[in-house]
């Protein structure tokens, strides 16, 4: 059996990590190898447990780690039919699955497709949302309109509408997809109207129909949003904001495309973020959550508005001329019933809303300290603003290397969380006051360690 060492030194050879440079990964605390997990917390190979307040990572492992039940669930359906082709075949918990999810989604969604993961499930909303004008005589409406600050994925039409990372994006892959166009978001903590709420009329979403005019309403095919941008800083949109957004869409015709990947499955207390503004997308994403990290699976889910467009067409051209080779896969849909199972009858959602609001309790008594700018959160789902000056909003720069040595002081703590600017959290929902309870502990203990650190006090 290879040593740790060995075993560490064949993962930096042989595995291409995702966005982490290469000099990053061979750093002391760059890489981590993980042997078990189990509920809210995971054990490296080198036997330290640690909690993790990031749920794998990426806002994934909604369930918690180790449900065996989940992993049984797998095994029994591949051992019947792990997979049929998505084109015409279907196998009974993919049927199951889609079903399911028309119960749960809200309004009338009620259609739904299977992808590998979010963003593939964008791509299909995208192209859903262009064959539908299409057949309606639009085909015109090609532009999509997305907020700077979002995350929608990776594959090159979600990057391009993506805002976190746009300069990275735009300097490295260009040129993207055209008719991406971006507008302000709701950052009421760094606004980029330099305005304050309410008096701001929320200016931000009222931009989106400004843009609209400007480019003429009949080249717009979406509006793309996430409810809260959780990639991106967890910034909380005001109440008026996404009725705003429904209404301008149903103004001029544009379809909303509401971005649940990261929101959806209880993560902010309700099974889909949307839900806490009353808003019903067009089409809807979802991926993590869904199966909790058990087995890759995304979708996109439409309506009857759409759906019948589909239908009412003839030949070739009324199916959705996009294919996923994974998709509804029939093992995986096993997974994510079971696991969907699991967040019902634990009452996870509710968990989460409660747990959330005593995770936000607890982070707001850290404002006390002169480096944290912001708390913001719901659900579990919260994020911490750190700053060099209050007063002036200020973010720390290069020169102080703040993410790496407050995450890295975080994990000697024995908690794993994700600091840029902002230390994010997002737990299982299984968590219970003792993990909430660790997440601050080691959050105000970190923060204090940083301000001597920088001599900030």
């Amino acid at each position: 059996m290879s040593s740790v060492a060995d075993l560490k030194k064949t993962a930096l050879d042989h595995i291409w990590f995702h966005v982490t440079p290469p000099q990053t990964l061979r750093s002391e605390k760059g890489m981590m190898l993980f042997k078990e997990g189990k509920g809210c917390y995971l054990t490296d190979v080198d036997d330290n447990v640690y909690l993790d307040a990031f749920s794998g990572g990426a806002f994934v492992t909604s369930i918690g780690h180790g449900r065996e039940e989940v992993g049984q669930a797998y095994a029994e359906q591949a051992g019947k039919v792990a997979y049929v082709t998505p084109y015409n075949f279907a196998a009974e918990p993919t049927v199951a699955l889609a079903e399911k999810l028309s119960e749960l989604a809200p309004g009338d969604l009620n259609r739904v497709f299977f992808t590998s993961g979010g963003s593939e499930a964008v791509e299909t909303a995208m192209k859903i949302a262009k064959q539908y004008h299409w057949f309606n005589g639009d085909q015109k409406r090609t532009k999509v309109i997305s907020r700077r600050g979002s995350y929608h994925g990776s594959t090159f039409y979600a990057m391009s509408i993506t805002g976190a990372s746009h300069e990275y994006n735009n300097k490295i892959f260009s040129p993207l997809v055209p008719g991406c166009l971006q507008v302000p978001w709701h950052n009421c903590y760094r606004c980029e109207y330099n305005l304050s709420y309410p008096s701001c009329n929320v200016l931000c979403v009222e931009m989106i129909e400004k843009t609209i005019l400007h480019e003429g309403p009949e080249t717009i095919a979406a509006i793309i949003a996430e409810p809260i941008p959780s990639a991106a800083s967890i910034y909380l949109p005001v109440d008026e904001y996404l009725p705003r957004l429904r209404e301008i869409a149903d103004k001029y015709g544009i379809l909303l495309i509401i971005d649940e990947v990261i929101n959806g499955f209880g993560r902010t207390g309700k099974m889909f973020a949307c839900e806490h503004w009353g808003v019903t997308p067009d089409i809807m994403t979802m991926a993590k959550g869904l199966t909790s990290g058990y087995a890759p699976m995304g979708a996109a889910i439409a309506g009857p508005k759409i759906t019948e467009r589909f239908e009412s067409r003839g030949g070739r051209e009324a199916g959705l001329n996009h294919v996923i080779s994974f998709g509804g896969h029939a093992a995986s849909a096993a997974a994510a019933l079971k696991n969907i199972e699991i967040i019902e009858t634990e009452n996870m959602v509710q968990n989460s809303a409660d747990m959330g609001a005593y995770l936000l309790e607890g982070l707001q008594e850290l404002k006390k300290y002169p480096i944290v700018g912001d708390v913001r959160g719901l659900g579990l789902l919260a994020a911490v603003e750190l700053v060099r000056d209050k007063k002036t909003r200020q973010p720390f720069g290069p020169e102080d290397q703040m993410p790496a040595r407050f995450n890295g002081h975080l994990m000697d703590l024995g908690v794993l969380a994700r600091t840029y600017q902002v230390v994010e959290f997002g737990p299982p929902l299984c968590a219970g006051k003792a993990e909430i309870e660790k997440i601050v502990d080691a959050t105000e203990r970190t923060v204090k360690w940083f301000c001597d650190e920088v001599g900030i006090h």
